[in-house]
């Protein structure tokens, strides 16, 4: 290969610079291909093509690599998959904070394989996602890509992501990519892109946890690194995250893709270069194997890098391999043509929407239910708020509709007050009442006219969701629908955007029971609604068939079981609340506030009533690498059949160093028909109890431990003693990073 074709194989080109009104582009073609190309940028997403037009362009451009090229390499194409592949047609699940809400892993397992289908339909073979940034910072705006605020939970279900992405074997499924190496939930001021600065310890377990764990069970086939810097050196840049810590404690073999523009942040953010040939050097030294979105510092600045001898060519072919290593392994030099007929029968299948629905229902998160208002037994009920009748409403940020929030799309999904219309069983009445961000009040009036002739008022508020790299505004303010969650969406606040709570209040106002249903991907301060709503129901961003599940959630054709995957806080300014903060953190207080949040990680109603027998262990000792069970019997004490997720977690009683006050261990979803009892039994190793010592080795530390069982960080229904028997550090080969559970009949 010479350098320029070298070059090539770890750049990549986007839909934009190929296409003309979805048309390829032939004198772009040429300049782009000449040499051969590495990645495809999003051809389907970024180019607003069918399904159908999507595989047409993906087997114009692989033939002409194949054809028209000197060493006839394909290029791989990728796509972005968050909560479903994000291009025309494409079946929306969830957003992945509401996924976290379901504790159900093998349901997101399930959801992400139906994505992987989609994808395969258009000749897609990478996927940049899952998201793995732990969200300890709630003001950033793209928590709701997250899964939640514990390293534990966030792998479990990154896990489950991967697997139902990538599927059995290395030559089947859709690459997945972890992002975004490392810390992006945790910068400064909850700011996008901006720094990290945290102790190594915290590095280690709460933010690289979850990489470590789903590279070595999940085998993730690629990474992205984040935009931050940490602790001054950026990451696209940092040789030892990249290479001595990614590829060789993790034994990572896969491929390291920039996000989008990072290398270019170098120069534009960090200040840390000079010319792109500086940023293309120190990236690939660094370990990065692929710019994207856009070959603008590797390629020719690769090339004369290494003809001035300031990156040896070795360096060079090493990445190279990699790029190449994955495209064998991936099959794409032997895949033949994507049958273009058939990409469209791939996308919004009946088993998709059902899935889509389940994985909504699942996902509803009730937070409060005072004097059993909810399930409704009404006959007319007021439908209020900017969330009940706007499709894009219902999606996240990486959503085909929400992305480009300028853009016309016409969703393909089902409002909550369409689904309350198809009822003939009640009487709906709607009006909007106010805009998401607007400050005019002047449908106030008829929404509480419309509240005060209905049995119950339904307040479908919340934020918008999309990706908005718009500069400060002062005229945002009076903007109708301004995006204040998603990427590029950091907020001073947390409360609800524009004028929606002045609205539920005035609903408040009007004596009839008043049900809010956030529909958000934002985890809102809601301390007085907390206090004042008599029931409140997160539904999060559902997807496609979230209208449905709201509307069967609410009538109790549902029984939710949704737990939340973060602390909801009173306010802003009490940041941080997450559940395991150190004890020091957790219990000091304001002057006016304490620190507990409104709800707690892992807080979630049902219609069903649960009981919790007492903790048993299998043993009340175990040496640094024995493995331990404990089991408790789950009730549903209720008239009706539910799920509990029953939470594992554990205290260190007197380590060494300040620990968490608690750490999850383990959970598992239940479900219980009126009545029964299930025997929940988890098995966990010793190991998993470890932390890193003064050294920085991870050690199971001698002495006693508590083991909690419970409905949520703060409601423990049963502790057992365990004591480790002695001081051990855990070598690789050795370590568990999962506990395994079991439910069987009592």
């Amino acid at each position: 290969m010479t350098l320029e074709e070298k070059a090539a194989q770890l750049g990549s080109v986007n839909a934009d610079r190929l296409l003309d009104d979805g048309a390829l582009d032939t004198e772009a073609v040429e300049e782009w291909l000449e040499h051969g190309i590495g990645h495809f940028t999003r051809l389907g997403g970024e180019g607003g093509l069918s399904p159908t037009d999507a595989a047409r362009v993906t087997n114009e451009l692989q033939s002409y690599l194949r054809e028209e090229t000197r060493l006839g390499i394909p290029a791989i194409p990728h796509e972005e998959c968050l909560s479903g592949y994000m291009g025309p047609e494409a079946t929306t699940f969830p957003q992945m904070l509401g996924m976290a809400s379901s504790w159900n892993a093998d349901l997101l397992q399930t959801v992400t394989g139906t994505i992987r289908g989609e994808l395969e339909g258009i000749g897609t073979v990478h996927a940049l996602s899952p998201v793995l940034d732990v969200a300890r910072d709630l003001r950033w705006g793209r928590v709701e890509e997250t899964f939640g605020e514990d390293p534990y939970l966030v792998s479990e279900m990154a896990r489950a992501y991967v697997n139902g992405l990538q599927g059995e074997g290395r030559a089947d499924g859709i690459s997945a990519t972890l992002k975004h190496f490392v810390g992006h939930g945790s910068t400064d001021g909850g700011k996008n892109r901006s720094s990290l600065n945290v102790g190594m310890r915290e590095l280690r377990e709460t933010h690289l946890f979850p990489y470590e764990a789903v590279i070595s069970e999940a085998n993730a086939e690629s990474v992205m690194n984040a935009y931050h810097d940490i602790d001054g050196v950026p990451c696209v840049t940092n040789e030892w995250l990249l290479t001595d810590l990614l590829r060789g404690e993790f034994g990572f073999d896969g491929t390291v893709v920039s996000d989008y523009y990072s290398v270019r942040h170098l120069e534009t953010e960090h200040g840390t270069i000079n010319t792109k040939q500086e940023g293309a050097v120190a990236s690939i030294e660094a370990g990065l194997d692929v710019e994207l979105p856009y070959t603008e510092y590797f390629g020719e600045h690769l090339v004369n890098a290494v003809e001035d001898g300031d990156l040896a060519e070795e360096t060079l072919d090493e990445a190279v391999r990699r790029v190449l290593r994955e495209k064998f392994r991936k099959g794409v030099f032997d895949a033949g043509e994507i049958d273009e007929d058939a990409a469209a029968d791939a996308f919004h299948t009946d088993e998709a929407r059902e899935i889509t629905r389940e994985a909504a229902r699942q996902s509803m998160t009730l937070l409060k239910n005072e004097g059993d208002l909810l399930p409704l037994d009404v006959d007319s009920v007021a439908v209020v708020g900017p969330k009940a009748d706007d499709p894009k409403e219902l999606m996240g940020d990486y959503a085909y509709a929400a992305h480009y929030p300028e853009e016309e799309y016409e969703a393909d999904a089902i409002t909550p007050l369409e689904a309350l219309e198809w009822r003939d069983d009640v009487d709906v009445s709607y009006e909007q009442g106010c805009t998401i961000s607007g400050p005019s009040t002047d449908g106030f009036d008829a929404a509480t006219e419309v509240a005060e002739d209905a049995d119950v008022a339904l307040a479908f508020v919340g934020a918008r969701s999309a990706v908005d790299f718009s500069d400060v505004d002062a005229e945002k303010a009076e903007k109708p629908s301004v995006p204040t969650s998603g990427e590029g969406c950091d907020m001073t606040h947390l409360r609800l955007p524009g004028v929606q709570e002045d609205l539920v209040a005035e609903l408040l106002e009007t004596g009839t029971p008043v049900v809010v249903v956030l529909v958000s991907g934002k985890p809102h301060a809601i301390e007085w609604m907390a206090e004042d709503v008599p029931a409140i129901l997160y539904a999060w961003l559902p997807g496609d068939e979230g209208g449905p599940a709201i509307v069967e959630t609410l009538f109790g054709e549902n029984n939710p079981a949704g737990k939340l995957p973060v602390s909801l806080p009173k306010s802003v300014g009490q940041l941080p609340v997450y559940y395991n903060r150190k004890a020091n953190t957790a219990n000091k207080d304001y002057v006016y506030t304490d620190s507990e949040p409104v709800y707690p990680f892992g807080h979630g109603l049902s219609y069903a009533e649960f009981e919790y027998g007492d903790i048993s262990l299998s043993s009340d000792s175990a040496t640094p690498l024995e493995s331990v069970t404990a089991s408790v019997t789950v009730t549903n004490t209720g008239e009706r059949a539910g799920d509990e997720v029953v939470q594992l977690y554990t205290h260190a009683v007197n380590p060494s160093q300040a620990r968490p006050v608690q750490e999850l261990l383990g959970f598992e979803r239940v479900a219980l028909e009126a009545g029964e009892s299930k025997r929940v039994t988890f098995e966990f190793s010793a190991t998993q109890l470890a932390f890193h010592d003064l050294d920085m080795n991870l050690t199971v530390e001698e002495g006693p431990y508590e083991i909690r069982v419970g409905s949520s960080a703060t409601d423990i229904e049963a502790t057992e003693d365990l004591e480790i028997t002695d001081t051990k550090t855990v070598p690789k080969t050795a370590r568990t990073y999962y506990t395994d559970s079991a439910v069987d009949a009592e």
